[in-house]
């Protein structure tokens, strides 16, 4: 998943730079004005919040209505004087789930644009959930454990799972605290009729159930960010007289959440109001909030929430001060960024840096006979070294951990269309061959399908000329034909497995360029390239 990062390539922020980032969400606009610090890191200089609710009427009309857009808009122009009085260098907007869903979307951001002079950046679902989980990855110390992070805003939340520090899966939810307040129990009436509460909460199960249809893993923890936990946070310190611990880092079992729900799924909206810890103008969405919490925590069964304080917008400024600019990396900053990933996961590194080598090998000698891009080397390498990370989640289906790992990797060196080509070839390294129901395949373009199968299936070929993961096979000749490609191997030691392999795992090479493969052992030679060296 590509970083949220400034268009102009010749941004450069350096300590004592100034920068403001603007949230607007679909419950308030948020304001940060930061100071870069060595690390690179920032401080905050200033904070303010606007509650506008620009969400509450996208559900029912499917519009921003004009009263919620110009309370927003002169937040804005509030929030933009803010900003000039630090003279900030950059400043970064961006719009979440009520504009990117709203059908006057475009023309609110081009109000904006004309009446405040802010230029908005609408960001997905899955942008979203990646600056959620850049914030807690930089706060909290994730690299050994399995974790889920949720991002509960007013129209939509965001779930990602996490796995040693890596992103295997975003969901994106339409289960917002505004959102379903709105449907659900308007707040002249909420919860004042049993069935109210009922249909909400049977209403979150269906939509947790429908996304998250299978876990790769039961989370050790919850990370939650968003108003709606640090509120639930304030509200238990509150309740068990622990007021004046920060909210960060604040532990929450699952009963805890469930107890707070049945209090407060009680009151008027009067007596809620009252409850020490909830703000006022949140009191009526707090119930749908910790609804969303409560059944997400059942449905992932984790049992403990870490409350983070920050969120969406500490991922922004993070990715503003430190911005991955895939033009300005090197091949041999990528290839290393690659491996230290691949490492981390978990990966037999020898063995795959010697099928990396293989597999680029085949690919170089193969590219003119059989009319394949040159350009495509790198990622047959790339799509190799990463196609084992999968092993991270588990052996069984690492083939499609690893393409779920590759995607939310924002490996430096590659673009997203590229990440999104690598991970597809690592994808069927082994396993099925792409299908029709194959989502990540088929939303490919028939180009880029062409390109994944080509690349996938010389890769299944590199893969088995290691297969014992000896590194027997020290370099690979291909003689093509046009009925025959011709594979004549230059071994050292005993290579039966991986010539049998070979053989066994021809069938989609040949289904994809209707060519017979023809694999035997010439002879050895003492002066073959070594295993594990990168490819040039």
């Amino acid at each position: 998943m590509k970083k949220i990062v400034d268009t102009h390539s010749d941004l450069r922020l350096s300590p004592g730079d100034k920068l403001a980032a603007i949230d607007i969400g679909s419950n308030s606009l948020r304001l940060v004005v930061a100071q870069v610090t060595p690390g690179p890191d920032y401080r905050v200089l200033d904070e303010e919040r606007q509650s506008t609710r620009l969400a509450r009427s996208v559900s029912s009309t499917g519009r921003l209505d004009e009263e919620s857009i110009q309370e927003s808009l002169d937040a804005l122009r509030r929030f933009k004087k803010i900003a000039s009085g630090f003279d900030v260098n950059f400043t970064k907007t961006i719009a979440t789930c009520a504009v990117r869903e709203a059908e006057n979307g475009t023309e609110f951001c081009a109000r904006a644009s004309a009446d405040v002079g802010l230029d908005i950046d609408v960001i997905s679902a899955e942008q979203e959930g990646q600056l959620a989980f850049l914030s807690v990855a930089r706060a909290f110390d994730i690299t050994d454990r399995n974790i889920a992070i949720a991002d509960i805003g007013g129209g939509s939340t965001e779930i990602i799972l996490a796995s040693a520090g890596h992103v295997d899966q975003i969901f994106a939810t339409q289960l917002g605290a505004v959102r379903m307040t709105e449907l659900y129990g308007p707040q002249t009436t909420l919860f004042e009729q049993p069935d109210d509460y009922k249909r909400m909460t049977e209403e979150v199960d269906r939509e947790l159930r429908k996304t998250i249809k299978k876990k790769p893993f039961v989370p050790q923890a919850m990370y939650g960010t968003g108003g709606t936990f640090t509120t639930l946070a304030a509200m238990m310190m509150a309740h068990k007289g622990e007021v004046g611990q920060p909210e960060w880092g604040y532990r929450i079992t699952h009963a805890d959440v469930s107890h707070m729900l049945d209090t407060l799924k009680k009151m008027n909206m009067k007596q809620r109001r009252s409850v020490a810890g909830l703000n006022a103008d949140r009191a009526d969405i707090i119930v749908a909030g910790l609804i969303i919490i409560d059944r997400m925590m059942a449905r992932l069964e984790v049992n403990v929430l870490h409350v983070h304080d920050r969120g969406i917008r500490d991922g922004l400024i993070i990715s503003m001060i430190d911005p991955t600019d895939d033009a300005r990396v090197s091949e041999e900053d990528s290839k290393q960024e690659m491996e230290f990933f691949a490492k981390s996961c978990g990966v037999d590194m020898p063995h795959t840096l010697h099928v990396a080598n293989l597999a680029v090998e085949l690919y170089e000698q193969l590219a003119e006979p059989l009319k394949l891009s040159p350009a495509d080397a790198r990622l047959i390498y790339a799509s190799a070294v990463l196609q084992d990370v999968g092993y991270l989640i588990n052996y069984e289906k690492h083939h499609k951990h690893s393409y779920n790992l590759i995607l939310n990797s924002q490996l430096p060196g590659l673009s997203r269309h590229e990440l999104e080509l690598v991970a597809n070839v690592a994808r069927y390294h082994r396993g099925s061959n792409p299908k029709r129901k194959h989502r990540n395949f088929t939303r490919l373009s028939p180009e880029d399908q062409e390109r994944v199968r080509a690349l996938a299936s010389i890769l299944r070929l590199a893969g088995a000329l290691d297969r014992s993961h000896s590194q027997h096979v020290k370099a690979v000749k291909a003689e093509t034909t046009l009925t025959q490609v011709k594979l004549i191997l230059t071994a050292q030691g005993d290579a039966e497995v991986d010539v049998w392999a070979a053989r066994s795992r021809a069938e989609f090479f040949e289904k994809v360029f209707n060519l017979e493969v023809v694999v035997c052992v010439g002879k050895p030679t003492s002066t073959s390239a070594s295993a594990g060296a990168p490819a040039s």
